[in-house]
């Protein structure tokens, strides 16, 4: 029954992405020091999220949340620009410290959000 929610598939889309970009970041991390690496990153979850979208519904104001995006798809990582060391390698620890910040705000809110439904949820029910 919970897995028909939009809201539902969205915090757990949210939640696995941020999964996944934790996992980027760690590994950037750990291949600071490796010659020749260059550092990931995945796309925006917002746009990951849009792209799926099937399209039959649309949106008239930018505010609008198009309910039939779902992510079906593990996103893949691609490679984030920037300054390369003398042995080319191009982590930035400062920069994927951010990066480890920006995903534990985005699982925080993923987390949020179920828990806010399921507290309407609740209260539809009158279990609240």
């Amino acid at each position: 029954m919970f897995e028909k929610i939009e809201i539902m598939k969205m915090a757990s889309a949210m939640a696995t992405h941020a999964a996944a970009r934790q996992n980027a970041v760690a590994e950037n991390i750990a291949n600071a020091d490796t010659p020749g690496y260059a550092a990931r990153d995945l796309p925006a979850f917002e746009d990951l999220y849009r792209s799926e979208g099937s399209g039959a519904l649309r949106t008239t104001r930018s505010g609008h949340i198009d309910t039939s995006a779902t992510i079906t798809t593990a996103p893949e990582v691609i490679a984030s620009p920037g300054v390369t060391s003398p042995d080319g390698n191009s982590v930035s620890l400062e920069e994927e410290m951010v990066r480890s910040v920006e995903v534990k705000r985005e699982h925080d809110l993923s987390l949020a959000i179920y828990r806010s439904s399921l507290n309407i949820l609740r209260s539809s029910l009158g279990r609240g």
